[in-house]
């Protein structure tokens, strides 16, 4: 009875954290789907599924009706964001149109999936939203699954136009820098901020009065689902970030500037945008400046 006893209460507090999302009053719900919803079949059938896994797990079990997007392929195919003929054809081939539901999941604490829904968001996808705490909610709340593969019925007639404001370049970036008009949230690792971990870059270091806040912080790595209104507004204040300023995430190569980018929207931020070429480009580039900040004194939001 005591180990019966014990598995209830378990399985209480998963549910308990695991729902907490669909019943939290976010500023902008609209932009997260929570499991519980998706699961209701007369709500899946008006979205548009994307499953941004690896092929061999997609093929082994997805959510029912899910198309699978090939993360890496669009990660590389953003490039500058100005092949909008090529998006047209890659987004519409997937059966979305310009009034498409698109909810999109992955099994990375959100970071594919979130890069997924920034490219689509950016090329004209007005409803793109990412699904609470991705595959690994989904299955730990045993909602179905299936291996059966499903194809495109028809291509959409979607036509691409780049939201140019979600995205900005070095050269924009430099300008805004030099009339002190942006807040950049660094969403990097601490080590990386603090120029330890260069990876492959020239330089190590941060972007000249950046906020760090990164981006794991935002998500429960227990349940992969988004923070609680109130602990993200906690972890934006004491970043010292402001959701009223305009601003620019970054990271390496923007997929966990698109978790950050997402949580601030999230959050009610309206003017943030993706230096999607990130450090890649910032710590190898000749004629931009780096700090290099010593490590936080406080210990990262777990």
């Amino acid at each position: 009875m005591r180990i019966v006893l014990l598995h209830v209460v378990a399985a209480a507090l998963w549910t308990g954290n695991a729902s907490a999302g669909d019943e939290q009053s976010y500023p902008r719900p609209d932009l997260l789907l929570g499991p519980a919803k998706l699961a209701k079949p007369d709500v899946a059938k008006q979205f548009v599924i994307l499953d941004v896994r690896k092929e061999e797990q997609y093929r082994r079990e997805h959510l029912p009706g899910a198309l699978r997007v090939d993360h890496d392929a669009w990660k590389t195919a953003f490039g500058d964001g100005k092949d909008a003929d090529g998006w047209s054809k890659r987004i519409g081939s997937l059966g979305i149109s310009g009034s498409s539901k698109v909810v999109v999941y992955d099994d990375n604490a959100m970071k594919d999936a979130a890069r997924i829904w920034w490219i689509l968001q950016y090329w004209g996808v007005k409803d793109a939203r990412l699904l609470d705490g991705g595959w690994k909610t989904w299955k730990a709340k045993g909602y179905p699954t299936t291996a059966e593969v499903v194809g495109v019925v028809s291509s959409a007639g979607f036509t691409a136009v780049p939201r140019v404001k979600r995205l900005t370049t070095k050269t924009q970036l430099l300008a805004l820098l030099e009339r002190n008009s942006i807040q950049i949230v660094d969403t990097r690792s601490e080590g990386e901020f603090c120029g330890i971990e260069k990876r492959d870059n020239k330089r190590g270091g941060a972007i000249p009065g950046a906020k760090h806040l990164e981006w794991k912080d935002v998500i429960d790595q227990e349940t992969h689902r988004f923070k609680s209104p109130n602990e993200l507004r906690q972890l934006f204040d004491e970043a010292g970030v402001d959701l009223e300023r305009p601003s620019a995430t970054h990271c390496q190569s923007g997929g966990r500037a698109s978790v950050m980018a997402f949580a601030m929207e999230l959050m009610g931020a309206s003017d943030i945008r993706n230096y999607y070429r990130g450090w890649s480009e910032w710590g190898n580039a000749d004629d931009t400046p780096v700090d290099v900040p010593t490590k936080k004194t406080k210990p990262a939001a777990q």
